[in-house]
């Protein structure tokens, strides 16, 4: 593909770099990505591979802050907080505990409800076009409950996604939802099934969103960590890495939960923390579910998926830990054991965690640098990275080329966090 002469440069090998990458080159940017790993091996690799409109409201619910002190004097909680001196952490959770109440929920619903159906139209269109080949099914997302009172207690829910946002889901008793889902077990409380929501195989997404930046002329260099912005007058004209400089006209910053570390140069609070999730590949199991399943009083996604079977989800604020702890790990399958006829299958091909870039307010940052005017953040997708990709690129795309943006970016400042 034939450039403008005009320099992108992409930080950050992920969803949201991917895409911003796309959106830059379809408007003549000669683009490239440096990841200081390989491509796609965040997140972006073994996340759940939902597409979820339904996922609209934050974690800031009424009653959250309660509800997650509770989970975490029980054993074996999805829900952890690893104890330790983080004046970062705690500032951060004083943030999220003012933001639990039905207002603020709400107002980071919408913002997060824009990228999200935007998204939704964008994947069809997107696989469609580029004939990506990521095992795309759009055949919704059944929430499951163990226990009749969690199913009516959802009814609220389900009541606020469609007075705001136009999200009803179809509910299911629990006779009627072993009708559904031959894969659950009998005697479960019931379940909501959202039509809307999609899923696909996130590393095969990755494989393809390479092999069409790679056929557009997007160059991607990996295993190379940039370790500085060289800013001059307010303009970044290069990074610098151990092993080059590379020069840019423009630079987006979508690294995800490592973007705090950039936050000196970026002349702005990133509050960022890395909330880390872990999943399980395998076989598909003998009796193996239709849908794609969520089991919120467990805190668990099953996704089968064409070619494999997951596992996944837990939440964990242990900083930057980089151990596969494998007491999480089971937590998956324990999980899993009381809703599902055969929760898993053998071997087990893959094991996994990631850190995912929660902000206190579920909402994303997509804003330009306040210290250099050349320099955009695309970060803080919470656990929705994925889900709010392709809008997310298209946005950043648009503001940068001076456009009518498609959702209003407003919400989505970086001077919110003051």
């Amino acid at each position: 593909m034939v450039g403008t002469g005009r320099r992108a440069i992409v930080i950050g090998g992920g969803v949201i770099g991917s895409t911003s990458a796309y959106f830059l080159s379809q408007d003549g940017w000669d683009v490239t990505i440096v990841d200081s790993g390989r491509f796609a091996g965040g997140c972006s690799h073994g996340n759940c591979g939902i597409v979820s409109p339904s996922h609209v409201l934050p974690l800031t619910e009424p009653g959250a802050l309660l509800r997650a002190a509770k989970a975490m004097i029980q054993p074996n909680s999805p829900f952890r907080i690893r104890p330790r001196f983080d004046l970062a952490l705690w500032k951060w959770l004083w943030h999220f505990a003012r933001r639990c109440n039905y207002r603020d929920m709400v107002e980071a619903g919408h913002a997060r409800h824009a990228l999200l159906t935007s998204s939704r139209r964008l994947y069809d269109q997107l696989i469609a076009d580029e004939r990506m080949d990521c095992e795309w099914q759009a055949n919704g997302l059944l929430y499951v409950f163990q226990s009749g009172r969690a199913w009516e207690n959802y009814k609220e829910t389900d009541r606020i996604l469609r007075d705001n946002f136009d999200l009803g889901a179809q509910p299911y008793t629990g006779q009627e939802l072993t009708e559904l889902e031959p894969a659950l077990r009998e005697g479960l409380g019931g379940g909501w099934l959202y039509p809307s929501d999609g899923h696909l195989r996130p590393d095969r997404l990755m494989a393809c969103w390479r092999k069409v930046l790679e056929q557009r002329g997007v160059r991607i260099v990996e295993h190379c960590a940039v370790q500085d912005f060289a800013n001059g007058s307010g303009r970044c004209s290069a990074v610098k890495t151990a092993t080059e400089d590379l020069a840019g006209d423009l630079f987006v910053v979508a690294t995800g939960a490592l973007t705090p570390q950039w936050q000196r140069h970026l002349g702005c609070r990133i509050p960022i923390q890395p909330g880390k999730g872990y999943s399980m590949t395998m076989p598909h199991p003998s009796i193996c579910p239709r849908f794609p399943l969520l089991f919120s009083e467990h805190k668990v996604m099953v996704t089968p998926m064409r070619s494999g079977y997951r596992l996944g989800s837990t939440m964990e604020f242990a900083g930057y830990d980089t151990q596969l702890d494998p007491r999480r790990l089971a937590l998956l399958t324990a999980g899993a054991t009381p809703y599902l006829k055969q929760p898993c299958a053998a071997p087990i091909q893959e094991e996994w965690y990631g850190w995912r870039p929660m902000t206190y307010d579920g909402v994303p940052i997509i804003d330009r640098s306040p210290s250099m005017e050349n320099v955009w953040i695309a970060a803080g997708h919470n656990m929705l990275g994925l889900s709010m990709s392709p809008a997310t690129g298209k946005l950043i795309a648009e503001l940068i080329g001076g456009r009518e943006p498609h959702v209003d970016p407003h919400p989505y400042r970086v001077s919110r966090f003051g």
